[in-house]
């Protein structure tokens, strides 16, 4: 019985070079003569990315600004309804350099908007696309390895073997896999061998979800996988007791032994959340609603210093890829921003908020009003990135004052303090000081029951008449480097209550809770020493 089986050569290689394809220069776009269905045609105003005209100006877009498999964007008005529409597709054909042919057609188009070409996103048409030319592409059968001319000829003896039927491509999303070395004293590279004579392959524990992130230390490599973390020994191995104890030993594979840290803990699909401060790499678990820190002693759950309710929110609603993180160098702080997608009635808002944490204090100090795309320090030197933009931040914006000023928009400073001294007793709060700048005021003071009349900026008194009239508003008095006010009760009195004037005087409560505020702009250096307050015992 007679059978057809393919053969291929064993002992040979073919190379392949196509030109125009890594040769496309995406981000320039034209002006949209006319669309029908899903065929485009342009012209005649072709622009650099910069927004330069194309000078002189050609008869079409070449292959290196239009060809097909690269993205196409651009933005009209939908010609029913009036909305602006957000159109993405990708060219499918190219018919000359001012027609082409799209994967997905527009709806409802009208308008002439500019169209603009991007990077080769889809390589599905561009084996069609693409013949071979002798001015571009080559083709060459080669037997020494990558084609060098003192490499090493192959030969395995017999010079066919039977092709499987159906090969298929595996993705390992928990495997890891090394080349060869660098030598950096002889300067032999081999990063780019990969050795299938020798073991150069680990799977790391695939239930524990995907590799999002790795990070070299010392002769340690730590992964980072959805729900767990762990480290692999490099070069060597780690030996059990049978008491537990683990001593390392030298071992001749490359990626040894892998290390699982205690606790249940990954970094979920958010390596942008990682940073890193000496022997502390700080990442939060969007699964289970917490921060950690990674460090000598293992892995703490940093969220639970005061915090456990707030990450528990706040991460339960993060957005993808909505969680950045990174180390502030400037104030030895770690600084996670979380853009959260808040349900409503009317579907949902997105908020945003970026806070820090302070080893010093082992707590989390503040809250700031900027949200960044991407968060690094350099220099001792901290830099954010939003909009396409790098902003160097705790640094004034030349010819300018204004402090606080975050990708453009200034915003004021604020602190917020708990008095609660006797927390058992009803007390009255009568007056309120600081030490500190000028220009701080009371934006909120509020008890348990009652609320204050907010307190303006400080004013100066030099006369009896102006502290008989400071005595009726509600305004900090300076008095030897130091300010006070009175505490003017807003709450509607109650039976029993003496009041005077047309306000009671303080506030009752078991505890007061006090928002102090500064206007940034054009004041300069502001501080803020030291809040207190005095009160009796209600009556």
């Amino acid at each position: 019985m007679a059978a057809n089986i393919e053969l291929k050569y064993f002992n040979t290689f073919w190379l392949k070079k196509v030109k125009t394809i890594a040769d496309v220069a995406p981000d320039f776009s034209a002006t949209i003569v006319s669309v029908s269905g899903v065929t485009f045609t342009i012209g005649p105003d072709y622009k650099n990315p910069d927004g330069t005209i194309i000078a002189p100006a050609p008869a079409g877009l070449d292959d290196t600004r239009m060809n097909v498999g690269q993205e196409v964007s651009m933005a009209y008005v939908d010609g029913i309804s009036g909305a602006t529409v957000n159109y993405t597709s990708t060219i499918i054909s190219k018919t000359n350099d001012t027609t082409f042919v799209v994967a997905d057609s527009p709806t409802n188009f009208t308008g002439t908007p500019v169209i603009t070409f991007g990077k080769i996103t889809n390589f599905d048409s561009i084996p069609q696309a693409y013949q071979a030319t002798p001015a571009s592409d080559w083709l060459i059968e080669e037997s020494r390895i990558r084609g060098g001319y003192n490499n090493t000829s192959v030969d395995f003896g017999v010079k066919a073997y039977i092709v499987e039927d159906e090969p298929k491509q595996s993705h390992k999303f928990s495997g890891l896999i090394h080349s060869g070395i660098f030598n950096s004293r002889t300067g032999i590279n081999q990063t780019n061998q990969f050795s299938v004579g020798e073991d150069i392959t680990r799977t790391i524990d695939p239930a524990n979800g995907s590799i999002q992130k790795l990070y070299a230390e010392d002769t340690n490599l730590i992964i980072f996988q959805e729900n767990k973390v762990s480290k692999s020994l490099i070069d060597k191995d780690a030996i059990y007791s049978a008491e537990g104890n683990a001593s390392v030993t030298s071992r001749n594979l490359v990626i040894g032994q892998n290390v699982a840290f205690g606790g249940e803990y990954g970094i979920s699909r958010d390596p942008e959340s990682f940073a890193v401060n000496g022997y502390r790499k700080y990442f939060t678990d969007k699964d289970q609603n917490v921060v950690c820190r990674l460090s000598m002693d293992g892995i703490t759950v940093i969220s639970s210093y005061g915090m456990t309710d707030y990450f528990r929110d706040k991460l339960s609603t993060a957005t993808s890829g909505g969680i950045k993180g990174g180390w502030d160098a400037h104030n030895k702080q770690y600084v996670v921003s979380i853009t959260s997608e808040i349900p409503n009635q009317r579907g949902s808002t997105t908020e945003n908020n970026t806070l820090a944490f302070d080893e010093t204090v082992k707590g989390w100090t503040s809250f700031f009003d900027y949200n960044p795309n991407h968060i690094i320090s350099l220099n001792n030197d901290y830099f954010t990135a939003y909009a396409g933009k790098l902003y160097k931040h705790y640094t004034l914006a030349p010819n300018t004052t204004d402090r606080a000023v975050f990708y453009g928009t200034p915003y004021n400073s604020n602190v917020t303090f708990v008095f609660n001294g006797a927390p058992s007793t009803v007390k009255n709060f009568q007056t309120i000081n600081y030490e500190g700048s000028d220009g701080w005021r009371v934006e909120s003071f509020f008890t348990n029951t009652d609320t204050a009349l907010p307190i303006t900026e400080s004013v100066f008194v030099t006369s009896l008449e102006q502290m008989q009239n400071a005595l009726l508003i509600n305004r900090f008095k300076a008095k030897e480097d130091k300010y006070y006010a009175d505490i003017v009760n807003s709450t509607p009195s109650q039976n029993g209550e003496v009041v005077w004037g047309s306000s009671s005087s303080g506030i009752k409560g078991f505890f007061g809770e006090v928002k102090m505020e500064v206007n940034n702009t054009n004041t300069g250096k502001k501080e803020l020493f030291a809040v207190s307050t005095t009160f009796v015992q209600s009556s």
